[in-house]
């Protein structure tokens, strides 16, 4: 069982009126909400497939040309690997998949037996507010505690948070960045479903492929296959701001190590916190 020994700040649940789901981590309620714990891949990001694929094909250049040197080789080697010529057309589908299967969950799960509507419950957590304006939480149906309307027990399936379901069924890969961290029972449960998507090769995976990039992945290689690169030094610098940690071991890995390490194992921390996290975490450089 994992214990970090530290739980991230959180806030109490508040409820809230749906109203859409504008991405596969993206529901919205009366602000945009960043889904913490979860990455799902871009459904937009990059532009059009036909604009994104030529954005990785640079990437995919500018690493076999000595543009990226500064990069390891074997992250170069990775990377290269996953840029097929297909890449973001597959990353875009699965996005726009992830989205549907986010939003027929959250149509069921917020819908009463007696077809009413539920209210979305909101947990906030972590900094609060992300750069993009979205508020970072983990989301639920939102139970009243009424006579007709009681809260179920806590095991209780139905008050899984939809970060976790997400998970669970291959839709987002886990995405754990500090100081977003949840109770050990909690990030225990968020593992065990992680490694079990991804050793079953469910939603995403087995729709798309296990070569499949990752949101943060596609992210970071769409940043690198800008049209022009003055800087590549500065251009690394903006795709890759987090450390990587190996939870099995609890050891860094640095901003370029991660693809060492399975996805369901990785614990993610923005350079500007890492001094912090080395204090209130027991990991190891």
């Amino acid at each position: 069982m994992t214990d970090l020994g530290f739980v991230g700040p959180s806030r109490p649940a508040n409820d809230y009126a749906f109203v859409s789901v504008t991405d596969g981590d993206t529901p919205t309620i009366e602000m945009a909400i960043r889904m913490v714990s979860v990455d799902t891949p871009e459904s937009q990001f990059g532009g059009s497939p036909a604009t994104a694929q030529a954005a990785l094909e640079r990437t995919k250049a500018r690493l076999r040309d000595g543009t990226y040197d500064a990069l390891p080789q074997d992250l170069r080697d990775y990377l290269v690997s996953r840029i097929t010529p297909d890449a973001a057309q597959r990353h875009q589908a699965a996005g726009k998949a992830a989205a549907e299967a986010h939003k027929d969950m959250v149509a069921t799960r917020l819908t009463r037996p007696d077809g009413s509507q539920r209210k979305l419950a909101v947990i906030a957590t972590g900094e609060l507010v992300e750069s993009n304006g979205r508020l970072l939480a983990y989301t639920a149906p939102w139970f009243s505690g009424s006579a007709s309307d009681p809260l179920p027990p806590r095991d209780d399936p139905r008050r899984r948070t939809f970060n976790l379901d997400m998970v669970a069924l291959g839709w987002a890969a886990m995405f754990l960045i500090y100081p977003s961290i949840p109770p050990a029972s909690d990030l225990n449960l968020l593992l065990d479903e992680a490694e079990a998507a991804w050793t079953q090769q469910l939603g995403a995976w087995a729709q798309f492929g296990e070569d499949l990039l990752l949101g943060y992945e596609y992210r970071a290689c769409i940043k690198l296959g800008a049209r022009e690169v003055p800087d590549p030094a500065k251009a690394i610098g903006q795709a890759y701001q987090r450390v990587c940690v190996d939870l099995r071991n609890l050891t860094e890995v640095g901003p370029y190590g991660y693809h060492r390490v399975p996805p369901h194992h990785r614990l993610w921390i923005w350079e500007d916190d890492l001094e912090q996290a080395r204090k209130d975490l027991p990991i190891t450089s």
